[in-house]
């Protein structure tokens, strides 16, 4: 489905449910101002909503989603299959025959619409203009009903007594000074895009009724009795139409309907509440238009990473005691997050920076003082004076338990096992929360061990590096604010691969098939790089799968905070013989 039809049926159905709930809610109503509101924002909503997009909202709002998925940057799957045989493709046929109807009625439509609009000024420009009750007139050299278009009143006077004269007009100024040709238009040009759909027609029937509501309540407000305005009404049913269904006809409606309103007893005011609940119509079309983001909300979150932040370190030096030497050991302790993991397959996902990060009992200075009175310094480090930084990292799982300590980088096996064992031995932490839950995050701890002979310290501070500002050059993202786009969007993307990629020979003679899994990477002008396998079948189709990527033409760079960064894409072909 292209952007552009996935567009034309939101609006569509949008349509269908706004005239439903027109219909359920305000049709019997005489609160015709309101209601000429409702119905214009009717128009807009359904036009403009399919372009609003709320996945940031969404992605704000914990109570929604326990984890929201980030744009995927997999591509929908593209199955190449042998092109030997030429094969017609009827539902392409068929596709294009609707197209063809589509735009012959918009062509069609469009022409009437302008056919009626050069008429109505061709006659303002060739009738004689008078002033009638103080009133700019053009008018009719022959019987027509009266009407108005914009400022334009056109009028047959011959054909109607003095009393009815002042009815029309007091009808058809309401017309002007309310500039009721601006909501005829915006139908008109709705009816031209939306053809095809019978409920926008409706919906242009309605408002054209409720602007002779208008029109019919302001005559009867200025004094002119009911009775003798809807008698003249009926005297004007069989008279001759106007010249165009553009213009607000005096007598162009069902009589029964306007009588019926003109009769009806006005509704309360406490009525006008229920129009609220227009608001919570809105935000379900919005939501049902983002439904993708929702539906990226899975069990099993498809990986990507996000791309790393550099945040502060804290340098906590602290001193200890050896059990071997009366020399003073410092220990330099170092809080280091470097980056921000997120999405994995598994449901224990790891973070390492998250909101509320994970807290040792008693905060900070407890931590500091558990490491200075439980590390040891190895004896046999000491006499061969070996020391160095050990850099560990370790768990805290959602229950604030120590898990997966490891060595990432150590000096010697007596100083990293100290080191294991002192982080093993850790109490239970306080978890960190990520939206309000508690989830696993991941710490990396440098522990320094150095040899020295100068007095003993036993004051711990803490000292803040200053922040360092996110630099994003060289860097490569999965997910970013705005993806990467191929010229002419998705669908051109995949008509590109389509006609662009040949089945091998080979791979056909030897029945060879299957998913060919390639990455590359979008870099900053567009131009692709790094394009690579990660999940091959067959050296022809890898080849040939890698051939057609690298002759893509440049796309539109991804964009994260209004800047244009390099990003990765994963594109799975299907090879599929027949």
């Amino acid at each position: 489905m292209t952007p552009e039809f996935a567009y034309f049926l939101k609006v569509n159905v949008a349509f269908i449910l706004l005239y439903a709930f027109y219909r359920l809610f305000f049709y019997k109503d005489t609160f015709f101002k309101l209601r000429r509101t409702i119905l214009l924002a009717f128009f807009g909503v359904s036009l403009l909503y399919p372009l609003m997009n709320i996945q940031d909202w969404i992605r704000e709002q914990g109570p929604i989603v326990e984890v929201i998925q980030m744009y995927s940057a997999i591509l929908p799957e593209t199955t190449i299959t042998p092109g030997n045989v030429p094969q017609t493709n009827w539902h392409d046929l068929l596709l294009s025959g609707i197209s063809y109807l589509y735009w012959s009625g918009v062509i069609a439509l469009s022409f009437r619409f302008l056919v009626q609009l050069s008429s109505i000024l061709l006659l303002a420009r060739r009738s004689e203009v008078t002033l009638i009750r103080n009133v700019r007139v053009h008018l009719l050299n022959k019987p027509a009903g009266p009407f108005s278009f914009f400022r334009l009143v056109f009028l047959h006077p011959d054909s109607h007594s003095e009393k009815e004269i002042d009815e029309i007009l007091v009808h058809e100024c309401t017309h002007v000074s309310q500039w009721h040709s601006i909501d005829v238009i915006i139908c008109e040009l709705v009816c031209i895009i939306c053809w095809v759909n019978p409920f926008v027609w409706l919906l242009k029937r309605e408002v054209r009724h409720n602007l002779e509501y208008l029109a019919d309540d302001t005559v009867l407000e200025s004094g002119y009795d009911s009775r003798s305005y809807q008698y003249h009404l009926l005297g004007l049913a069989h008279t001759n139409r106007s010249v165009t269904s553009l213009s607000n006809n005096f007598n162009m409606l069902h009589l029964k309907n306007r009588i019926s309103m003109m009769n009806k007893k006005r509704s309360r005011s406490i009525g006008r509440t229920k129009y609220l609940i227009f608001i919570p119509i809105v935000g379900a079309l919005l939501i049902l238009s983002n439904v993708d983001a929702l539906a990226r909300i899975t069990d099993e979150l498809t990986e990507s990473t996000f791309a790393d932040v550099l945040l502060p370190e804290a340098i906590l030096p602290f001193p200890f005691v050896g059990d071997a030497s009366p020399a003073e050991k410092r220990e330099e302790y170092v809080l280091s997050e470097e980056g921000i993991e997120a999405a994995r397959r598994a449901r224990n996902q790891v973070f390492t920076v998250v909101e509320v990060m994970p807290e040792f009992p008693g905060g900070q200075g407890a931590l500091l003082k558990f490491l200075a009175t439980n590390v040891r310094y190895p004896e046999s480090a000491v006499k061969n004076g070996i020391e160095g930084r050990v850099s560990c990292s370790f768990v805290v799982g959602k229950d604030g338990a120590i898990s997966e300590a490891e060595v990432i980088r150590g000096v010697s096996p007596e100083l990293n096992e100290e080191a294991l064992r002192v982080i093993n031995s850790m109490p239970v932490w306080s978890p960190g929360k990520q939206r309000g839950k508690a989830v696993n995050v991941k710490y990396t701890v440098p522990v320094t061990f150095r040899l020295s002979g100068g007095k003993k310290k036993t004051s711990s501070r803490i000292v803040q590096r200053q922040i360092k500002e996110v630099d994003t050059s060289g860097r490569v993202f999965t997910v970013v604010q705005q993806m990467p786009e191929f010229p002419g969007g998705q669908a051109s993307l995949l008509k590109y691969l389509a006609t662009r990629i040949k089945y091998p020979a080979i791979a056909q003679e030897n029945g060879i098939q299957g998913r060919v899994s390639c990455s590359f990477v979008v870099d900053t002008d567009g131009s692709l790089k790094n394009i690579e396998v990660i999940r091959g079948i067959d050296p022809s189709l890898d080849r040939e799968a890698v051939r057609v990527i690298r002759e893509m033409p440049k796309w539109n760079p991804g964009v994260q905070n209004n800047m244009a960064v390099a990003v990765k894409y994963t594109v799975p072909v299907t090879f599929r013989l027949q």
